[in-house]
């Protein structure tokens, strides 16, 4: 059917990974390609000859002349950016140059600053339109099953949605005082913003951690959540009609607060440069250094990530309510892949998403977020690569 070329070899890429080979008549061929070859080429050897093809290259995603040269000499049919979020751009002007198709599954965030926004990307619509590729952003999880949950509601269960509440639960224990369960800097980051959520067609800023709620998650119990901005809000309050309000909830275990406080207290968490022994450094980036790499926290995790969507609105005149969710398992997640439940949950909708594009269902030129495509076969893929959703019409509701 098609190539892929896959920028990234973090946890996320390499269940992507996994799990395109385990889709090989799909992906015929990929090539892995990092700043580090050595973790490419060992992923290479793990899952060489089990269908797909598959190549290795070095690259460094933050350099557009190097990208371009490396998609010419692959040729692939859809660039998979599973690197960072700063070089969103860069990849996707890579790929315009090539007329290549691109997927992501986080939107851009300057290095700079703490702040997530799709108007970079959005400003891309025309020009991938008229190079006729395709751009799918957010093909994660939250952002990406979580738009896939809000476009299968309209289409199937709501004639109007005017109420969505998000919410992301990581009941999982790797057994470490603190760690993040993605990466670090992209974690810390996130929390540490303000919260914000979307309401009457104006954005509500509150201060990080404002707001907390408790929840009784299915097959996981009672979790203490918290109110963050989440990129996805962005797209969905345009994408969905008859919005009202959506909120963005995840939780967090007190442990995790704490040390997340007395890190920021100390400065630990800024991504200002200080000079440090006449060189200078970025706190946040010397604390990723001596965090365990998410990579690691497979083989310790135990527990269950629940993660959904409550949405609120009518059908027939007739108010509705309906949640939709996955729940994941650290440990079988583990068994299959090697990673975690976190990275899981992401490299399986990223996997998706590009065999969508690539297979031609949600082929169109512009750039899109995935809650503008056809639900139905995506929902239809998460029941069957290992996310399979589960659904209620009498969801215990978020005050």
């Amino acid at each position: 059917m098609g190539k892929a070329l896959i920028i990234g070899c973090g946890g996320v890429a390499s269940v992507a990974i996994h799990k395109c080979v385990q889709n090989s008549e799909v992906f015929e061929e990929i090539c892995i390609a990092s700043r580090t070859k050595s973790k490419c080429d060992a992923l290479k050897e793990k899952l060489d000859g089990q269908g797909t093809i598959i190549t290795t290259a070095q690259v460094d995603a933050d350099n557009v002349e190097e990208l371009i040269a490396l998609i010419n000499e692959v040729k692939p049919d859809i660039v998979m950016n599973l690197a960072l979020p700063y070089q969103d751009l860069t990849i996707m002007d890579a790929c315009l140059a090539t007329k290549t198709h691109y997927m992501d599954t986080a939107n851009y965030e300057p290095e700079d600053t703490a702040k997530f926004e799709y108007k970079w990307q959005w400003e891309y619509r025309e020009r991938f339109e008229e190079a006729g590729i395709t751009a799918l952003l957010g093909s994660g999880f939250d952002p990406g099953v979580t738009g896939v949950f809000s476009a299968h509601a309209l289409k199937h269960h709501f004639d109007e949605i005017n109420y969505i509440d998000i919410l992301d639960c990581n009941a999982g224990d790797h057994g470490y005082p603190f760690a993040t369960n993605f990466n670090p800097e992209i974690n810390i980051r996130e929390v540490t913003a303000n919260g914000s959520y979307w309401e009457n067609g104006d954005w509500v800023e509150t201060a990080p951690m404002e707001i907390k709620r408790v929840y009784n998650f299915p097959e996981v119990g009672e979790k203490d959540m918290y109110l963050l901005h989440h990129e996805e809000l962005e797209s969905l309050a345009l994408n969905i009609p008859g919005i009202k309000r959506i909120r963005f909830f995840m939780t967090f275990g007190e442990s995790y607060l704490r040390h997340l406080q007395c890190l920021e207290n100390v400065g630990m968490t800024a991504i200002e440069p200080i000079m440090y022994e006449g060189k200078e450094i970025i706190p946040l980036q010397f604390l990723k250094a001596v965090l365990p790499d998410p990579a690691s926290l497979g083989p310790r995790t135990k527990g269950k990530t629940n993660i959904g969507c409550i949405f609120r609105g009518k059908k027939d005149g007739q108010d509705k309510t309906y949640y939709v969710y996955n729940v994941c398992d650290h440990e079988a997640c583990y068994a299959e892949v090697g990673s975690q439940a976190v990275s899981y949950t992401t490299g399986v909708p990223a996997m998706i998403g590009a065999a969508l594009v690539m297979n031609g269902t949600w082929q169109k030129p512009g750039v899109y977020n995935i809650e503008e495509f056809d639900p139905d076969p995506f929902m239809e893929g998460l029941n069957k690569w290992g996310l399979p959703w589960q659904e209620s019409l009498t969801p215990e509701l978020v005050d």
